[in-house]
């Protein structure tokens, strides 16, 4: 099974290498990353997504603000780098794990006494956060796995696979462990509009690991539903609160489908998208640009005097959710966020 990594830090070059998304399927390309500007861009643009992903890439983005940053003394070189992290922290702002990846190497920052040192550990613990991040995906997948009927058609919505992560995925790596264990398992990949994340990179992803997988548009989920044809939905999270899944728009959709004709709906992710702060009305829903939605390749669908409406992601309420699975077990609703971040889970 492919495990390719996503994103990682080049020690040679002391900077950031990841797969350009945006390209995919049609090219393959590794992108070279040595600004916090770039590297803004590159998140806002979807060139680096996924929640798992975001949590490294701003993790990496400290260390390249420390390496990059020009302070004489450590008071200076600290608010450069704060500064730099401030941009990186703007760019997505549902998405839970860009802050806490940032907010996390610049805590094992704070103790050091000299830039070199803070240097020396923020890239260490960028290092540590994605190797952390591979070994949670894989614990995820083998939870997840354990819920899945040994044959069965599983649909999924946008992309929580490799690209999502360091490597290996959630939602998709629940799918990549059913299959390593021998079961039978084939992948419905909603298209995911406006930007086909499901059909450019899930579908790619699962291709290429030879795991059987159809494309459908985003509204013939609820028709194979209710056809019987679909056994078990398993999505990823940008953030998850007490009382809500918040997903690629479009989840919720899927949500009250799968609750109507009793699928059991999972939801794949790791500690690190929980929000032990916030209910969903305190959450921001990013809104994207018009043209995603109005223009395909060179033409343009929706008439100029038409408005647009381009919500990036919904949110589930957690009544719809059969369990959520994490690193540390298979979570049953209602979910005690604060038991389960002070490393306490339920089973």
């Amino acid at each position: 099974m492919n495990e390719t990594a996503t994103l990682w830090w080049d020690a040679e070059s002391t900077s950031i290498h990841y797969i350009e998304q945006t390209l995919l399927p049609n090219e393959y390309s590794i992108i070279k990353c040595r600004g916090i500007e770039k590297l803004a861009t590159a998140i806002r643009r979807l060139e680096i997504r996924g929640a798992p992903a975001l949590g490294v890439a701003g993790a990496y983005g400290v260390a390249l603000a420390a390496v990059l940053a020009d302070g004489k003394d450590l008071k200076s070189f600290m608010e450069a780098v704060n500064r730099d992290s401030d941009i990186l922290r703007s760019t997505r702002p549902t998405a839970i794990n860009l802050a806490w990846g940032i907010d996390r190497v610049l805590a094992a920052m704070k103790p050091e006494q000299t830039p070199a040192d803070a240097v020396t550990r923020a890239i260490v613990t960028a290092e540590e956060i994605a190797r952390e991040d591979t070994a949670c995906c894989h614990a995820i997948g083998r939870h997840g796995a354990a819920l899945l009927p040994d044959s069965c058609t599983v649909l999924t919505h946008c992309n929580a696979g490799a690209l999502a992560c360091s490597s290996w995925g959630t939602a998709l790596g629940v799918i990549r462990s059913a299959v390593n264990a021998g079961k039978q398992v084939k992948v419905i990949s909603c298209e995911t509009r406006p930007l086909l994340q499901g059909a450019r990179l899930t579908a790619w992803e699962l291709a290429r690991d030879g795991i059987d997988v159809t494309t459908i548009t985003d509204s013939t989920a609820a028709h194979l539903m209710r056809k019987g044809a679909i056994d078990a939905v398993v999505v990823g999270a940008d953030r998850i609160t007490r009382d809500a899944i918040f997903n690629k728009i479009g989840t919720y959709m899927h949500a009250v489908c799968a609750h109507h004709h009793k699928i059991p709906f999972y939801v794949a992710a790791p500690r690190s998208t929980f929000d032990p702060k916030n209910s969903e009305q305190d959450v921001i829903i990013e809104e994207r640009g018009r043209d995603e939605v109005t223009i395909m390749g060179s033409r343009t669908y929706v008439p100029e005097g038409a408005h647009v409406k381009n919500y990036a992601f919904d949110a589930t309420p957690m009544e719809l959710v059969t369990a959520v699975i994490t690193e540390t077990g298979v979570l049953r609703p209602p979910i005690d966020i604060h038991k389960l971040l002070s490393h306490q889970s339920t089973t």
